[in-house]
């Protein structure tokens, strides 16, 4: 059973930062790329960013570009959104997705984390 925990959300003022985490247990697949995305109240889920589990890079929305990081421990299967310069319109339940090296997109998913900036 796979399983992808978040961490990290919380309150915090404009300008401010949080880190998120998101642990991968589980599955016994080998992860081909971790995403995180975001979704506010009465709207779609946003992509914020993803990374290449293999090589490291990196892609990001152009809403969070330079302000947001994504990077990955792969010892311990988990990756980071450290969120820099936080603006209201940041607020939403974050998740974060894994997309196994067999598939063309993201299959499994975090229950979420809230994180709300304040003006």
């Amino acid at each position: 059973q796979v399983a992808l925990a978040e961490s990290g959300g919380g309150l915090v003022q404009a300008g401010g930062s949080l880190r998120l985490s998101c642990a991968v247990s589980g599955g016994g697949f080998t992860i081909y790329a971790m995403g995180w995305f975001r979704q506010a109240p009465g709207k779609e889920r946003e992509f914020v960013g993803d990374i290449s589990w293999s090589s490291g890079s990196t892609r990001y929305a152009d809403s969070v570009m330079g302000r947001f990081t994504i990077s990955r421990d792969a010892n311990k299967n988990t990756v980071y959104l450290q969120m820099n310069s936080l603006k209201p319109e940041d607020t939403a339940v974050y998740c974060c997705a894994s997309r196994p090296r067999s598939f063309a997109d993201y299959r499994f998913w975090g229950q979420g984390t809230q994180v709300t900036v304040s003006s």
